[in-house]
């Protein structure tokens, strides 16, 4: 089987994987504070790669993967602190707005990450990409506005944006270290990023839930966070950010679909325009990679 055919297999995982968490986030974060969800999220995610770690190498299908060095951590530092930022203004997002909306919005990451690797990173765009941006960007500015005729922001949506933007630079930085092992990567994203989320959540007097509650959202973390961004580091490999991106941006969709099966969700009328220009340049964007 193709390199490529292989990493993109990858990408479509790790979307799939990552579709469950805006839905399920927003019913735990009926019992867990905004950012103590983030932090058990990532922890659940950094821990039970670790433990993923330790299985494999007790069964000897440990691979040997070039570990991180001095090298990248300026890198290593930059993904870190954007990923104790990203989740918290994921799950005040979360916590203010629809989860159909929220799913769509995380699209606006592909902008994000696509735009700073051409100005920093100086990756190519092709004009598809380009368009796809651009219809992108539209929905995601529908998106941002509220309901019933009223010409006013929705504060949700705009922290949803944020977290994309986040999410962009680190994607990025990410994508300079992605040569090294996936599993150490996502155990010190998951591990360091939760506990600098723990400390802000706990400064702020948020509390500790419930022992089922906590257990859960760590196990979300490790299926939606861990595992997907594992997959999505072996993507990147061959497929550079943007590309990447580009594949992964099928999980708003299946976002919809959970929220709407698991909530009962039932958006406005602007949530179908903006969904209609999301599927067209997800179209345009699954075209330019093929070539």
């Amino acid at each position: 089987m193709k390199t490529k055919t292989i990493a993109t297999a990858f990408a479509v995982l790790a979307a799939a994987l990552y579709a469950i968490n805006i839905p399920l986030s927003k019913l735990l974060l009926a019992n867990v504070d905004t950012t103590m969800m983030a932090a058990l999220l990532y922890l659940g995610a950094g821990l039970g790669m670790l433990a993923y770690g330790l299985l494999r190498k007790a069964v000897g299908r440990e691979e040997k993967k070039e570990p991180l060095t001095r090298k990248e951590l300026p890198y290593t530092i930059a993904m870190v602190v954007l990923d104790i930022i990203a989740p918290i203004f994921l799950m005040a997002g979360i916590s203010r707005t629809n989860s159909a909306n929220v799913s769509l919005l995380n699209n606006f990451e592909i902008v994000a990450t696509s735009l700073i690797a051409l100005v920093i990173f100086h990756e190519v765009i092709s004009k598809r990409l380009w368009l796809a941006i651009g219809m992108v960007t539209l929905a995601s500015v529908i998106l941002s506005f509220e309901g019933d005729g009223a010409f006013a922001f929705n504060e949700g949506s705009l922290l949803v944006l944020g977290a994309c933007i986040c999410w962009g630079f680190e994607n990025n930085c990410t994508k300079m270290i992605s040569n090294k092992s996936s599993e150490e990567i996502v155990i010190i994203k998951g591990c360091f990023s939760g506990l600098g989320s723990l400390v802000i959540a706990l400064v702020l007097g948020e509390s500790l839930p419930a022992l089922k509650w906590i257990l859960a959202a760590l196990a979300l973390g490790f299926v939606a966070y861990g595992m997907s961004i594992n997959f999505y580091i072996m993507a990147q490999k061959d497929l550079g950010a943007a590309k990447t991106s580009a594949y992964y941006s099928i999980a708003p969709f299946l976002g919809v679909a959970f929220g709407m099966a698991l909530l009962g969700e039932r958006p406005q009328l602007q949530f179908y325009i903006a969904l209609a220009i999301m599927l067209a340049a997800t179209m345009v964007m699954t075209k330019d990679t093929m070539e």
